[in-house]
């Protein structure tokens, strides 16, 4: 078992959380990218033609660039450092934004997402790794908290922009969102963020972080279990607010935005509360079990029509993403210096691989069963997760 330990003060404390704002920002920019295009999805099938599958195949390209480059990213930043690959991923989600604004059709405009999502995926391992590399373990949880707000955030942008500029202006210009954002992050990361100390290998030799027991392995699983009910509420809120309950794509667009600002608190609260009880995973299992009694809620509510299913896909919102900073800083703690860039790259590549498939997926069962049946099913996943959750194999914080 290998765990991160204190750091000493390299820095002080103002360049230390100057970095966090980078690295969340860094991460909510490319989230915009991996994510904001299932804000495409009214435009496509209005505007293209295209069916809700179809759509949801779009707009799940770049999810499937980010998973098939986790891993290599992770790799590269145990190699290479922090700084290069956040810098070099941002750079190249820039270049394929101003693609997917150019590309003459939508088969091309995928082919863009795609390679955006791709690039995109380099924050997500690098980013993580600047938190837990500069903070010590006791401000962790609130630290990566924080940094993990950063794709509600994302999300909640693309939401406010993407889908008000795709129905105003078209899906192309729509893609102007990401690739200014991830311009903007590109210039603070080269300005602030500085790669943490880690020991020497040849000093501190560190063993695969799989062997021995299966607590990474289980909080995979986990992970990949509540990302469904996440990407539920995710990609077809706004689509199911629209079509059903009749909103514009602006005021949805608003409501949506609002229900992601709130969910980025959520995960600064997880994270806090797992530093006040010196433990991710028993908070890790409280909210997966409140996330299972609100998408079963959310699909009662949404299927008898009742106005509280509004307030419930708020806080479906909320807590449906209030688990992965727990995760995602259980795995960088337990994998060790040397390996969590491999360990977040597959945490977050079993992620990525199970909500690429949730936008068709969920588009068919919509189509086929509605709304309130596809919030219901969604409510089992997270359930089966609580089961899951290894409470028995956590070591304590340092």
């Amino acid at each position: 078992m290998t765990l991160i330990t204190e750091r000493s003060p390299d820095v002080g404390s103002g360049r230390r959380w100057s970095m966090l704002g980078a690295s969340t920002l860094a991460q909510a920019s490319t989230a915009v990218m991996a994510h904001g295009p299932a804000f495409l999805i009214p435009a496509l099938v209005q505007q293209e033609g295209l069916s809700l599958a179809e759509a949801g195949v779009v707009a799940a390209a770049p999810t499937l660039g980010v998973m098939l480059t986790l891993v290599a990213w992770g790799l590269l930043t145990d190699r290479r450092g922090e700084r290069l690959v956040l810098l070099t991923g941002l750079v190249l989600t820039s270049l394929a934004g101003l693609a997917a604004v150019a590309s003459p059709g939508v088969g091309w405009l995928s082919l863009a997402l795609f390679l955006g999502g791709a690039a995109a995926a380099s924050s997500s391992a690098a980013s993580g790794r600047v938190v837990v590399g500069w903070f010590p373990p006791r401000r962790r949880g609130l630290a990566m908290g924080i940094r993990q707000m950063s794709q509600p955030v994302g999300v909640g942008v693309a939401a406010i922009s993407i889908a008000v500029v795709a129905d105003a202006r078209g899906v192309h210009a729509a893609m102007w969102v990401p690739t200014i954002a991830t311009a903007l992050a590109a210039v603070l990361v080269f300005v602030v963020v500085l790669d943490p100390p880690r020991p020497d290998p040849r000093e501190a030799p560190s063993a695969n972080p799989y062997r021995g027991n299966s607590f990474l392995a289980r909080i995979h699983g986990v992970s990949v279990l509540l990302v469904v009910p996440q990407f539920v509420v995710w990609t077809f809120a706004l689509v199911w607010l629209v079509q059903d309950r009749g909103w514009s794509p602006g005021a949805a667009g608003a409501l949506v935005a609002l229900a992601q600002v709130g969910g980025a608190l959520g995960r600064i609260a997880a994270g806090q509360l797992s530093d006040v009880v010196g433990s991710r995973m028993r908070p890790l299992r409280w909210v997966a079990l409140a996330a299972a009694l609100t998408m079963a809620a959310l699909g009662g509510a949404a299927g008898l029509d009742w106005a509280v299913a509004v307030p419930l896909i708020i806080l479906a919102t909320v807590m449906t993403v209030a688990d992965n900073g727990l995760a995602f800083t259980a795995v960088a703690e337990r994998a060790g210096p040397h390996w969590s860039g491999r360990a977040l790259g597959i945490q977050n590549t079993s992620q990525f691989l199970t909500s690429a498939l949730v936008p068709p997926l969920g588009g068919l069962a919509v189509t086929h069963g509605g709304y309130p049946a596809t919030f219901a099913l969604a409510a089992l996943f997270p359930l089966v997760a609580v089961a899951l959750v290894p409470v028995d194999q956590e070591p304590a914080l340092s």
